[in-house]
């Protein structure tokens, strides 16, 4: 497991004490290997079904670089992102994109609308799926068997 995964799990691990699906995110600078940001799932802390962890990741990576883009950056995520937050990545035009557990019912990017495969898809990043799926597929199957 890469430490920029770890790290993202360490945010999901935080989500799911806060009551939120555990879903972690990392946006990495490619050149100095710096965590430009770090964030978790907010949507029930917010009050705000976009505020997922891939979402909140990249406003505070855009914040903190003071761009709309983040060409230089990476991603890395516990769970497959949906469509929202693949083209909010895409968007982004984050370069490289990681992530652990496959989503096979909400996923964007390699089910569902694989969106990156898309006509209308402006930027795709490269996509590297199952990065510590056991470890990422757990912690949301765990967080799920509690609320039943």
């Amino acid at each position: 497991m890469t430490d920029y995964m770890l790290q993202a799990l360490t945010k999901a691990k935080d989500a799911a004490r806060q009551g939120e699906v555990p879903v972690g995110a990392v946006i990495v600078d490619r050149v100095s290997g710096e965590v430009i940001a770090a964030a978790a799932n907010r949507c029930e802390q917010d009050h705000d079904p976009s505020a997922h962890a891939e979402i909140v990741v990249i406003r505070a990576a855009c914040k903190a670089k003071g761009d709309v883009r983040l060409f230089d950056c990476d991603m890395y995520v516990t769970l497959e992102p949906c469509a929202m937050c693949a083209a909010a990545i895409s968007f982004a035009r984050i370069k490289n994109l990681y992530f652990g557990a496959y989503d096979p019912k909400g996923g964007g990017v390699e089910h569902g609308a694989q969106f990156y495969n898309q006509s209308t898809c402006h930027h795709a990043p490269d996509v590297y799926g199952g990065i510590n799926e056991q470890e990422c597929g757990d912690l949301l199957r765990e967080f799920f068997q509690k609320l039943r």
